[in-house]
C-alpha cells in the first residue's frame, strides 16, 4: 500500500476488464486460429483442395491483422493498467514468477516471427517447410497461453503454495488443468468465429463444404469449453463456489453471471450446429455475427466470474484487492497507515482530507464515488432516513429500509427501525443530528472492518481462507490507527449531499 494512487476517474476494474477481456479475445483466436490454419492446409496439401487451402490462406491475413496487431498492442496495455492499479499485485506476481513470465516472453517471440514469416512465404517456400512454420507458430503460441494459464489460475488457487512459497506448487495449482482445457476449448471456438469471414468468400461449390468442415470444429470446441467449465467449477473450494452457487448465493451478481455465461455458450452451440452442421447453406454473416456474440459472452462471463470469485483478494488468501498484504495487517494497524504511505501522510492534516486519501489508499480499488460501485450510493443519507421513516401506502418505507438498513441490521425489523429513529418533523427540522448519527454508523462499520483485519491474522495462512466465518468477507480489512480510522468515517459521512430542508444547500 506504499505505491503512488492513481485515479483514472474509472473504476481500476472496469478500466482493466475492458482491455483485458478485448485481448483474451483476441489472443485465444491467435491460438486457435493459428491450430485450425495449420491444420487446414496440412489437410488441404493431403488432398490436393485448392479451395481448402486458399481458405487458410485468407484465415493467416485476418491471423495477421488482428493478432499480432491488436492483439499485442492490447497485451502491452493489460501490463500498463495492471501496474496503474495494482502495482502492489504486479509485484507480488513478478517475485513469484519472474522466470515463468521469461519463459512466456521467449514462447511469444516465436508467435510473432512465425506469424509474420508463415503469412509472408505463401508459395515462396516448399508447402511441407511452409506447414512447419505453421505448426511451430502454434507451438510458441499454445505454449504461451500454458505459461499464463498458470499464473492466472495461481491468483484464484494458489494452492499449497501458500505454505511452500513453491513455484511448481503454485503454478500446477488445483485450478490448472480445468482452466487449461476450458480455454483450449475457447480458443476453438474463438477461430471458427473468425474464419467463417474468409470462408464465407469461397467459391459457390465449396463454400458449404467448408463452412461445415469449420461447424465440426465449433461444436468440438463447445463441448470441450463446457467440460473444462464444469471441470473448473467441480474443482473449486467450497469457500469460492458460495458466492455464486446454491440458493442462497453470497453474491447474486455472480450468480447471474453463471447463468449468462452457461446460456450463451448453450445458445451458441445450438446456433452453431443448426447453422453450420445442419443448414450450412443457409449460413449468412449474421450467422457469424450472432456465432460470434454469443461466443463473446460465454468467454466474457466466464472472465467476470472467475475475475469475481476471487473477492476480496487480487491473490487469494496472500493479497488483497487494494494491495494489502495478510502479512502487513498487524504491523500497519500497530503504526498506522501513513507511516507506510507517503501519499496518506502527506497533504492537509484535517481529518475529512486526510479520509480522503485514506479512501483513495483502502477503498478506490473497488469504489468509485458515484459511478460503479458507487460508495455514496450504498451510505445513508439524510433522504434514506426519511424515506424509511415516512409511512407509506406503496411500501416506500420497506423498501428504503430494506436497501439502506437491513444489510447491517438484519436483526432489527423494519417498524422497530422506525421506533428507532427520530420523528419526520425532527429529521427534517434538524438534518444535522441525523448526520451525526450517519457518522456514528459509518464509525461502527469501518472499526468492524478494522476488527476483521485481527481476526484474518488468527487465520491458518497455509490453506486458503474462509472468508464466510467473518461479517464482511467480501471486502478487504481495514488496516491503520484508530484516529484514520476515524478520519476516513468522517469523510464518508461529508459525502451526504441531502439538501438543507430550511436552505435547500447541499452538504
Amino acid at each position: 500500500m506504499d505505491y503512488p494512487i492513481w485515479d483514472s476517474g474509472l473504476s481500476g476494474g472496469v478500466l482493466m476488464a475492458w482491455v483485458a477481456i478485448t485481448h483474451v479475445i483476441v489472443s485465444h483466436f491467435a491460438i486457435g486460429g493459428g491450430l485450425l490454419i495449420v491444420v487446414t492446409e496440412t489437410l488441404a496439401i493431403r488432398r490436393a483442395d485448392r479451395e481448402m487451402r486458399e481458405l487458410a490462406r485468407r484465415s493467416s491475413l485476418v491471423l495477421i491483422l488482428v493478432s499480432t496487431v491488436f492483439g499485442a498492442i492490447s497485451g502491452v496495455g493489460i501490463w500498463v493498467v495492471a501496474g496503474l492499479i495494482s502495482p502492489g499485485a504486479i509485484s507480488a506476481l513478478i517475485h513469484a514468477y519472474v522466470w515463468g513470465w521469461a519463459i512466456e516472453w521467449v514462447f511469444f517471440v516465436l508467435e510473432i516471427v512465425a506469424a509474420l514469416i508463415y503469412y509472408t512465404t505463401w508459395d515462396r517456400i516448399t508447402k511441407q517447410a511452409h506447414v512447419l512454420v505453421g505448426w511451430l507458430y502454434f507451438i510458441g503460441a499454445y505454449l504461451s497461453m500454458v505459461i499464463i494459464n498458470g499464473i492466472v489460475t495461481f491468483m484464484l488457487t494458489p494452492g499449497r503454495w501458500l505454505e511452500t512459497r513453491a513455484f511448481w506448487d503454485g503454478f500446477f495449482n488445483p485450478t490448472y488443468w480445468p482452466s487449461l482445457v476450458l480455454r483450449t476449448g475457447i480458443c476453438v471456438l474463438m477461430a471458427v468465429a473468425f474464419m467463417l469471414w474468409p470462408a464465407f468468400t469461397a467459391s459457390p461449390g465449396r463454400r458449404t463444404d467448408l463452412v461445415r468442415y469449420l461447424g465440426w470444429w465449433f461444436l468440438g470446441g463447445a463441448l470441450v469449453s463446457y467440460a473444462g467449465y464444469r471441470w473448473w467449477e467441480a474443482v473449486l473450494p467450497d469457500t469460492v463456489t458460495a458466492l455464486f452457487l446454491g440458493e442462497a448465493p453470497t453474491l447474486v451478481g455472480l450468480a447471474a453471471t453463471r447463468s449468462f455465461a452457461l446460456w450463451s455458450l448453450a445458445l451458441g452451440l445450438a446456433l452453431g450446429v443448426l447453422a453450420l452442421l445442419v443448414a450450412p447453406r443457409a449460413a449468412r454473416a449474421v450467422t457469424a455475427v450472432a456465432l460470434m456474440a454469443a461466443i463473446f459472452a460465454f468467454f466474457g462471463g466466464y472472465e467476470r466470474l472467475r475475475e469475481g470469485v476471487r473477492k476480496p483478494f487480487l491473490i487469494h488468501s496472500h493479497l488483497f484487492s487494494n494491495g494489502l498484504l495478510v502479512d502487513q495487517i498487524d504491523e500497519i494497524n500497530a503504526t498506522g497507515l501513513a507511516a507506510h504511505s507517503g501519499w496518506v501522510a502527506a497533504g492537509d492534516p484535517a481529518p475529512e482530507a486526510r479520509g480522503r486519501r485514506i479512501f483513495a489508499a483502502q477503498c478506490a480499488a473497488c469504489h468509485t464515488l458515484d459511478g460503479y460501485q458507487s460508495i455514496t450510493e450504498a451510505l445513508p443519507t439524510v433522504a434514506d432516513l426519511e424515506l424509511v421513516a415516512t409511512p407509506s401506502s406503496t411500501g416506500m418505507d420497506r423498501l428504503a429500509y430494506q436497501a439502506e438498513c437491513a444489510s447491517c441490521h438484519a436483526d432489527v425489523a423494519h417498524a422497530e427501525m422506525v421506533e428507532m429513529l427520530p420523528s419526520i418533523e425532527e429529521i427534517r427540522s434538524d438534518p444535522d443530528a441525523i448526520r451525526e448519527l450517519n457518522l456514528g454508523m459509518i464509525t461502527a462499520t469501518v472499526m468492524q472492518l478494522k476488527e476483521m483485519g485481527e481476526e484474518i491474522t488468527a487465520f491458518d495462512r497455509s490453506v486458503m481462507f474462509d472468508m464466510r466465518t467473518l461479517e464482511r468477507g467480501t471486502m478487504p480489512p481495514f488496516v491503520g490507527s484508530d484516529e484514520e480510522a476515524e478520519a476516513l468515517a468522517v469523510y464518508l459521512a461529508s459525502l451526504d449531499r441531502t439538501p438543507d430542508a430550511a436552505s435547500g444547500d447541499a452538504r
